[in-house]
């Protein structure tokens, strides 16, 4: 999953930037009002974190302009003003939620969760299915069956990714636009390298089989009941 930081404070920028990459998600980040709105045109994202008060251009200013041309990636603010008024200004506009700074770090990653199901319309639960296949977005656990399957933070953005899209063909361009950050400067074939580390993981020993090449396209993760015997 993809998100953009807007915080122009340096350090929380860079702190926010840090967790949640360690956290498993794919992070850009910026500084002002005018970069975020270079970001949101060159890629998708799944969640916004978003600063109200930022040079150039402020959170509110970002969000209209968002909202204007059809971008409804879920936004969440950060403020350092706890006003009743802001909070309904910037929720009447159109953003998904409002925390005050200071806040806590597991509340933002908490929020965040929240607000990556409502990007991928997965209703209240926190845990994608397919088959056997069980991935929980909350405690970053993977069952396929009754095995537990350790992932990397960006084998475990790739396989909700493909959970989220599942029966869906997705090319190679994008998911690697999705999962994959701006200053990825891996080489040109790090979906294909992934794919394989993930089918050794949860297919390797399993049948069926849940991660389909099509060729000349890109890859799809669906569930293909087995004839009976």
């Amino acid at each position: 999953m993809r998100l953009l930081i807007a915080e122009d404070e340096r350090d929380l920028n860079r702190i926010l930037n840090k967790k949640l990459t360690e956290e498993g998600y794919s992070v850009d980040s910026c500084f002002d009002g005018e970069e975020a709105l270079y970001y949101l045109a060159a890629a998708e994202y799944d969640v916004v974190v978003l600063d109200i008060m930022m040079p150039k251009k402020d959170g509110f200013s970002v969000l209209s302009q968002m909202r204007g041309q059809s971008i409804r990636t879920p936004v969440l603010f950060l403020t350092a003003r706890d006003s009743i008024q802001d909070r309904v200004r910037g929720l009447d506009m159109g953003a998904s939620d409002y925390l005050v700074k200071p806040f806590s770090m597991e509340e933002l990653l908490a929020r965040i969760r929240v607000l990556t199901r409502e990007s991928f319309r997965s209703g209240d639960s926190s845990v994608l299915t397919v088959g056997d296949l069980r991935l929980d977005l909350a405690s970053h656990r993977v069952q396929r069956g009754e095995q537990e399957i350790t992932l990397s933070g960006k084998e475990f953005a790739l396989l909700a990714y493909l959970m989220h899209n599942r029966n869906r063909v997705l090319s190679r361009e994008k998911i690697e636009d999705h999962v994959w950050n701006f200053d990825y400067e891996g080489g040109t074939n790090v979906v294909d390298v992934y794919i394989s580390y993930l089918r050794k993981k949860i297919d390797d020993g399993f049948d069926p089989k849940l991660i389909h090449t099509v060729r000349g396209v890109g890859y799809m993760l669906k569930w293909e009941d087995r004839d009976p015997e």
